[in-house]
């Protein structure tokens, strides 16, 4: 349907509805991250808000809606212990918010493919009514090659195609590249594996980076201690103002909370002054 631009120019827009923060409803979005940085939990975590939950994240305040999300490469009994874990922080009522809002339906084994026609139906099945569904990861839903931009495209206007008709935010998990990961620059948009376009045609992308060896002396924790801690940001986000980044710290379970850090001051070397007048036949 064509816009009415004379209603467009004379007609003040209704607010931006933000599903997570800076990322508009019926878009597609990525978290991206190295393996095992903690992305699931932040994805579970997300969605539990969403669904009801507490903000054990420290994100701020979320709309509340139905939430879908769906894990296609843990095990059930991986996702029950992190749910359990995280039933810890609820009360009862948020539990029963959650238990209500969230679905949660593991796709390990099952080959999902987003490009096949009864995929691709019953995701939009899923999307309906809802306010976000998160794709663990995006390689186990798609069977093409992940370095051609053709078949990306493809891949990503399909989940777009199910976020304009149901006005479901799309976001897929996804692995940040070998040399991302090794250099350190997991916050960067190309961080990205596979075809830019995963970048290039989506509206919005968060990370998750483990601290740095350099990150842990900035900010004062023990180097066996910097695995705990992980710097969550948004790299790109094509609506709103930009978001302040902000360090997580693991708990039992995996759970990620806010981190409290404090920069560490750097000691400057005093050159001693020379003493003038005083040579070595004066001692």
């Amino acid at each position: 349907m064509a816009l009415d631009l004379m209603s467009a120019f004379t007609e003040t827009p209704l607010p931006i509805d933000y599903v997570l923060p800076n990322m508009a409803a019926g878009t597609v979005g990525a978290i991206v991250s190295p393996g095992g940085a903690g992305k699931s939990m932040l994805a579970l975590q997300l969605t539990v808000q969403i669904a009801g939950g507490p903000d054990l994240l420290g994100i701020g305040e979320l709309v509340t809606g139905s939430v879908a999300y769906l894990p296609a490469e843990d095990p059930t009994a991986a996702i029950h212990h992190r749910l359990h874990v995280l039933g810890a922080h609820l009360s009862p009522i948020q539990q029963q918010a959650v238990a209500h809002g969230l679905l949660i339906e593991p796709l390990i084994g099952r080959c999902p493919d987003i490009m096949s026609s009864a995929w691709f139906d019953g995701l939009r099945k899923v999307a309906e009514g809802r306010r976000l569904l998160i794709l663990d990861t995006l390689r186990r839903f798609h069977i093409e090659e992940e370095n051609a931009s053709g078949p990306m495209a493809q891949v990503i206007g399909r989940m777009e195609a199910i976020a304009a008709e149901t006005d479901c935010s799309i976001v897929f998990l996804h692995h940040a590249s070998k040399g991302a990961a090794m250099m350190g620059s997991g916050d960067q948009q190309q961080a990205s594996r596979g075809s830019s376009v995963l970048v290039d045609n989506i509206r919005w992308q968060a990370y998750l980076a483990g601290m740095t060896a350099g990150e842990a002396e900035e900010w004062g924790v023990d180097a066996n201690q910097r695995r705990y801690f992980v710097r969550f940001g948004v790299s790109k986000a094509n609506y709103g103002e930009p978001f302040s980044e902000r360090w997580f710290r693991r708990h039992e379970g995996g759970v990620l909370k806010p981190a409290i850090l404090e920069r560490q001051k750097r000691q400057q070397f005093v050159k001693p002054k020379a003493v003038v007048g005083l040579g070595d036949d004066n001692w």
